[in-house]
């Protein structure tokens, strides 16, 4: 059974270089805590509010990446995360919800328009699990 993820959870970008890792950010405006911490649903999953920078990105789909490389004659030129999410994470809870939409679990993914899927890789807490 997934865990329900909440401020703090690690998220990991296969696109950022390694560790490629960060901390998501979940204000309390849902009103529900696990682990002494907010919890996140679905909708959580705005740039740089919820989800920050990755730190360095290398995914040619990215066009600064890509202008960088190819500055660089061919040599991949990692540039500055900037994420670039345009829709909720997916597929959430089926059962649990917060504020009318879907808690968000750590088996959900959402994407980045430089072609990464990003994933929990820790949901901030291990106490609570949710179907």
């Amino acid at each position: 059974m997934p865990f329900l993820v909440v401020n703090g959870a690690t998220l990991q970008c296969p696109m950022a270089v390694p560790p490629g890792t960060t901390s998501m950010i979940v204000t309390p405006v849902h009103r529900v805590q696990a682990g002494n911490q907010p919890a996140a649903n679905i909708s959580d999953f705005a740039p740089m509010a919820n989800v920050p920078s990755f730190g360095m990105c290398m995914s040619l789909k990215n066009p600064q990446v890509a202008a960088a490389t190819s500055a660089a004659q061919g040599v991949l030129t990692p540039q500055p995360c900037m994420p670039a999410i345009v829709a909720p994470w997916s597929p959430g809870s089926s059962t649990v919800m917060l504020d009318n939409l879907p808690a968000l679990n750590d088996t959900s993914t959402c994407q980045c328009l430089w072609g990464a899927a990003i994933l929990v890789a820790y949901a901030g807490q291990a106490t609570v699990m949710i179907p």
